[in-house]
């Protein structure tokens, strides 16, 4: 993906009703830090390339280097397994992955800041490849936003716009 910053405005009928709603605590909010640091595992050492984490459902969408063409969607109970990550064979960190490995845990905890942070304004899904550098973000008022990593990591906070 270029530099640039794509945003995209959703429905308005779910922009109008924005203020009349808040948050309500997920598994995954309960679980943030498991959530977070499994999925960094899954995409440092697992072999995952793609991973979507829909906060507000409790669902994960992973995509894997060793079946690039098919996505598998895990829901809470599954994902919070202790065991979870063994079901993908250990691998080595992509080396024409664009996000380095060390930066993977810092997208993943600004997620957590844009989930966390404003009970009106938040975000309902993040993603991240690791090869192409794109982070996908989809917030409670159905606005969403791709951005490279950089930007994504430079500007911090994004919102509906």
């Amino acid at each position: 993906m270029s530099q640039r910053w794509l945003q995209i405005r959703g429905d308005p009928s779910i922009r109008r009703f924005l203020f009349r709603q808040l948050r309500v605590n997920s598994a995954f909010d309960t679980n943030m830090d498991t959530v977070l640091s499994k999925t960094d595992h899954l995409l440092r050492e697992r072999g995952i390339f793609h991973a979507k984490i829909h906060f507000s459902s409790g669902q994960v969408t992973l995509w894997s280097i060793s079946d690039p063409y098919n996505y598998h969607v895990w829901l809470k109970d599954e994902f919070l397994q202790r065991s979870f990550a063994s079901r993908f064979d250990c691998e080595q960190y992509p080396i024409n992955a664009l996000i380095p490995p060390g930066q993977v845990i810092d997208v993943l905890n600004m997620f957590r800041r844009l989930r966390l942070t404003d009970e009106t304004v938040y975000l309902r899904s993040g993603s991240l490849n690791i090869i192409n550098g794109t982070i996908g973000l989809n917030f409670s008022c159905d606005g969403s936003h791709y951005v490279n990593y950089r930007k994504f990591l430079d500007n911090g906070l994004y919102a509906c716009g």
